[in-house]
């Protein structure tokens, strides 16, 4: 017989029945409105946040544009200044190298100057004179140690404005370097978009990097490296136009100081030349004068023999007539007339040997003069090929080294196969 299975649980009043369906409409609809305000915000969100973030999107990219203006202006400007840079140390290096070859070309007349100085060192007696020639000489010398000094002091400027100048150019090098990597990661970051295939999340991606600078700084760090190097730039301009005015200044010195010189090398031997004329005729002059000197001492001798011959003879007839015998040795007139021949004979013998060793005097006083005449001469004649030698040493300063040819190679030679005749003559002494 079947039997009532009741289930043991509890049992709800049907009010709880209908109370529990109407909340659950109730909660439906309150879900349901909360829901649609909810999607309601959402919308206004997705939009508001997709305009900000094109927009952000927009000024950023923009900015990037902006930067990588400003980045490439100053990298033209570091461009420009470079390339001025570079010609400017072009530029000082072929100043400084024209310096230096104007420097070395000082060594030339310096050494042609002391060559002058110790060749007229072998000059004899009284014409090792502290002449014009020699003050201009000395000072040739001073002039061109005053210049070679002035040439090596703009070198050594112009090495150290080399150094700045490179310098400033590693800076500036340094700087367009950065300046270039840092447009090539803006314009790398300004291609980027949504899709490209490499972007990623980032760790900490908005921290401050070590060494970071502001605006400012990296403003001032530009335009202190490009208003260095423009200031180097003048003061290597204003150094060349100083070496370019050094060198013509030193080069005007050193010709005039060799204009000079020679005007007193000429002059000194025009002088010479007008004293050892003088000299030659002076000579010419004492030989024609020892030659008739001579001449009359044979004369004066011959006179004296024949006047001891006459004595001789006075003596003779005077000796003999005082044999005569008697009262015939009387004194007679020609007693008187040998008598007084003998004193005529006498006083004249005297004079002519008085008058005879005169003449000798004179004659040892004309040779001994002659000789020193002669031993000036052949001094003259010595300073003369000298300073012609110094002359001719000194072509080396306007004549090129390939096409100098000696004209005086010895102190007795010549190359010139026509000689004037005082070279002549200078030859003939020496």
């Amino acid at each position: 017989m079947a039997t009532l299975s009741v289930k043991p649980s509890q049992r709800f009043q049907l009010p709880d029945w209908h109370t529990n369906s109407y909340l659950l409409s109730t909660n439906a609809q309150l879900q349901r409105d909360a829901s649609h305000q909810i999607r309601q915000e959402a919308r206004v969100l997705r939009n508001e946040t997709n305009n900000q973030t094109i927009w952000d999107e927009h000024d950023n990219r923009t900015r990037l544009v902006e930067r990588i203006d400003t980045v490439n202006r100053w990298k033209e400007m570091l461009d420009k200044c470079l390339t001025d840079l570079d010609a400017e140390i072009d530029a000082l290096t072929q100043m400084k190298d024209s310096a230096e070859q104007n420097l070395q070309a000082k060594n030339l007349p310096l050494d042609v100057a002391i060559e002058c100085l110790t060749l007229r060192e072998s000059r004899r007696d009284v014409d090792v004179v502290k002449d014009p020639v020699e003050d201009e000489l000395h000072k040739e010398v001073e002039v061109i140690e005053a210049t070679k000094k002035a040439l090596q002091q703009k070198v050594s400027q112009a090495f150290e404005q080399l150094c700045l100048l490179q310098e400033v150019r590693q800076q500036l090098n340094s700087d367009h370097r950065g300046k270039m990597e840092t447009l090539e990661i803006d314009r790398g970051c300004l291609s980027l978009n949504l899709r490209s295939p490499n972007i990623s999340l980032k760790v900490d991606p908005t921290r401050v990097p070590d060494g970071s600078t502001t605006l400012q700084q990296w403003d001032d760090f530009s335009q202190f490296n490009k208003d260095r190097g423009e200031a180097e730039m003048k003061a290597a301009t204003e150094l060349r136009e100083a070496i370019a005015l050094t060198i013509a200044e030193t080069n005007n010195e050193l010709e005039a100081q060799r204009v000079a010189t020679e005007f007193a090398f000429r002059k000194r031997l025009r002088e010479m030349e007008k004293v050892y004329s003088e000299l030659k005729w002076q000579e010419k002059n004492t030989l024609e004068e020892i030659a008739e000197l001579q001449e009359d001492i044979r004369h004066l001798e011959e006179d004296l023999r024949t006047k001891f011959l006459s004595l001789k003879l006075s003596h003779t007839r005077l000796e003999a007539r005082t044999y005569r015998p008697n009262v015939e040795l009387c004194r007679d007139q020609a007693q008187y007339g040998l008598t007084d021949e003998v004193h005529q004979l006498e006083a004249t013998i005297a004079a002519l040997k008085q008058k005879l060793a005169q003449a000798q005097d004179a004659l040892d006083a004309l040779y001994k003069h002659l000789a020193r005449l002669q031993a000036d001469i052949a001094c003259k004649a010595n300073s003369m090929l000298l300073d012609t030698k110094c002359m001719d040493t000194r072509r080396k300063l306007t004549v090129p080294a390939e096409k100098f040819v000696p004209e005086v190679d010895t102190f007795t030679r010549t190359t010139n196969s026509t000689l004037s005749p005082l070279k002549s003559c200078q030859l003939e002494l020496a």
